[in-house]
């Protein structure tokens, strides 16, 4: 998983009953681990660093 500063970040619940969250990644803070600076969509930033298989990372759309 490599993520960069302006990608969407979707992470999976533990929960069956809990929605996944997503966010934008703000800043990488470090490769190796990985430890992102995420800004979630209900407005709190947090430092994340994700466990494995957990978490979609996507890129953002390119405008034409």
């Amino acid at each position: 998983m490599k993520a960069h500063a302006g990608d969407r970040i979707l992470v999976e619940s533990e929960r069956v009953t809990q929605s996944p969250r997503r966010g934008i990644v703000e800043e990488v803070i470090a490769e190796d681990p990985p430890r992102l600076r995420v800004r979630w969509d209900d407005g709190h930033t947090t430092v994340f660093a994700p466990a494995a298989g957990a978490v979609q990372i996507e890129e953002p759309k390119k405008t034409t």
